[in-house]
């Protein structure tokens, strides 16, 4: 649910891998600034922390409270509209004998409804909501949690996974 429709296909010939193939390409703009672009023509630009461009790791728990946030928004959101809504998703900077990593990730919703039948209703749903995102609905966190390994490669060519 909390992903778009919109694909990027180029390069694959099945047209089974080609409907579910997602990518995000980056471009170097200078030395520690990049710019991501979606298939969309979409762009974010990408740093090192030393200005306010998102960096890397904050660009993945941007990621994990966003993908669940269009989960539990399109649940509630057919019984009210949400009076709050905010997302905030954390976790501790980790480097021991697996690397550098996050650990203790957490994501924590602020949601409240109007006190009315709607409101009612959509509260009612809430937590079954974020539950179902998080083990079932958001592709983030489910891809995050199953530990899905990373294939490097140059051109086109694997160099490790």
């Amino acid at each position: 649910m909390a992903e778009s429709t919109s694909r990027d296909t180029a390069g694959d010939t099945d047209p089974n891998v080609a409907a579910n193939r997602r990518s995000v390409s980056l471009r170097r703009q200078q030395k520690g600034h990049y710019l991501a672009t979606n298939a969309r023509g979409g762009t974010i630009s990408i740093g090192t922390g030393d200005d306010d461009d998102f960096t890397p790791v904050e660009l993945l728990l941007a990621a994990i409270a966003g993908c669940s946030a269009v989960d539990v928004d399109f649940i509630t959101g057919k019984r009210a509209e949400p009076q709050t809504f905010a997302a905030t998703s954390s976790g501790m900077k980790t480097d021991d004998e697996l690397g550098h990593r996050l650990t203790d990730l957490l994501l924590d919703f602020d949601v409240s409804f109007a006190d009315d039948e709607g409101g009612r209703q959509a509260e009612a749903v809430l937590e079954r909501a974020i539950k179902q995102s998080h083990d079932r609905l958001c592709t983030v966190g489910r891809t995050i949690e199953a530990g899905t390994p990373i294939a490097a490669a140059l051109r086109g060519r694997r160099i490790s996974g």
